[in-house]
């Protein structure tokens, strides 16, 4: 029960999403779906933010997601950036190759590379990216698997890095479960997105990931709807 719900912890429960057996309709509702919740509930204006922290000055610039779902995330940057006059590279890497049927689909005809990958198995080839984030990613990991993770964005992004996440919250988690129940045709999202919450951090939390990854030049910063922009700017930059 809702009255129940232990907020002080992440919770350790898995969504439906990080299930391999999921068929394509049904990832491709959802992701639908995550893109009109990032519109209307401001994420994809957080993302904004911390490219606009990190491409400040730069006339071109190469992006790499990771987590990328179906590239809605990398369009709204990749346009940010055009319509600004930046010349832009975008890599979106997915371990679900449902996901990346739909960015390609989406992206058909315009400048992007697609990585079925596990992020942690990549080794960039070429030039690293300058730029490297994640939306709505980080949340479905272990706090040891996390370390890893801004470990590895440290080390390959060339600029530096931002995360776009989830705070825990009790008011969080019941106005995303109404507004879900109510107007979502997704089992995926009814389930996971209150969930999800659930799996979301505090500050302190998030200060200790980043203490235990080492990393050193890092700002933390909360945005509406209950998200935390986690920028990281390499030193020497």
């Amino acid at each position: 029960m809702p009255g129940q719900l232990d907020f002080s912890r992440r919770s350790p429960a898995k969504e439906l999403l990080d299930r391999d057996d999921i068929p394509f309709r049904d990832i491709e509702r959802n992701m639908r779906e995550l893109d009109v919740i990032n519109t209307w509930l401001g994420g994809h204006a957080i993302s904004l933010n911390g490219l606009r922290q990190l491409s400040r000055g730069r006339r071109q610039v190469s992006i790499c997601e990771i987590g990328c779902g179906g590239g809605d995330n990398l369009r709204v940057l990749s346009r940010w950036c055009q319509g600004r006059g930046i010349e832009v590279r975008v890599t979106g890497i997915d371990n679900n190759a449902h996901c990346l049927t739909v960015a390609r689909e989406k992206w058909a005809g315009e400048n992007a590379e697609w990585m079925h990958s596990d992020y942690r198995e990549v080794v960039f080839a070429g030039e690293r990216p300058d730029i490297i984030f994640s939306s709505l990613f980080c949340h479905h990991f272990s706090d040891q698997e996390l370390v890893e993770q801004l470990k590895w964005m440290e080390a390959n992004a060339v600029i530096g890095w931002f995360i776009n996440d989830l705070q825990r919250h009790p008011v969080a988690y019941h106005a995303i479960r109404l507004l879900t129940a109510g107007f979502s045709s997704s089992y995926l999202v009814k389930n996971d997105a209150p969930l999800s919450v659930l799996r979301g951090f505090s500050r302190e939390e998030w200060e200790g990931l980043l203490r235990q990854a080492a990393i050193a030049a890092f700002s933390i910063r909360w945005k509406w709807a209950f998200r935390w922009l986690i920028v990281g700017r390499k030193k020497y930059v």
